[in-house]
């Protein structure tokens, strides 16, 4: 890996965690004075909720424990991935990676903060809504999809012959 790359990764980390952190804070402060929703479209919501869970809110209990787990287990993603980036030669796969520390590293500052994570971006059609999101989410979700994609279309000698 060189230097550039690793930077680049990094920089991609912070913004992501930047980003995430300061829309949070943002929200925190807009639902401070008043509670629901608020309606930007027809099939878009701010909303304000605390996921002591993982994705999607599966595991949503108030347990004591729960959230030292699931930020255990973010922070060890995150250092497995900064890891796995001393390896990587490619921006692309780099860039990913920064997406994913990012966002792992945003919602486990969350979970060290408030017990859970602040999601607040609220996705719904025909009377079905996605489960609250933040900006963390969307970064490892795009990371993810970015390894997916590359490992995809990258071309590797086949092992057939």
């Amino acid at each position: 890996m060189t230097r550039a790359i690793w930077i680049a990764a990094l920089a991609v980390a912070a913004a992501a965690f930047a980003l995430d952190q300061g829309s949070k804070q943002l929200i925190l402060a807009a639902f401070a004075e008043r509670a629901g929703a608020t309606e930007i479209t027809p099939f878009f919501n701010l909303v304000l909720t605390l996921n002591r869970g993982i994705s999607f809110g599966l595991f949503n209990r108030d347990s004591e424990v729960g959230p030292f787990v699931f930020l255990a287990l973010s922070l060890a993603i995150a250092g497995g991935l900064l890891f796995w980036l001393r390896r990587i030669d490619r921006a692309w796969i780099a860039t990913a990676i920064g997406l994913i520390v990012g966002g792992a590293l945003g919602n486990a500052l969350d979970r060290l903060r408030y017990g859970g994570v602040v999601d607040f971006l609220d996705i719904h059609a025909f009377g079905y809504h996605w489960p609250a999101f933040n900006l963390a989410d969307s970064a490892i979700v795009i990371g993810v999809g970015f390894l997916l994609l590359e490992g995809m279309v990258e071309r590797r000698p086949s092992v057939l012959g």
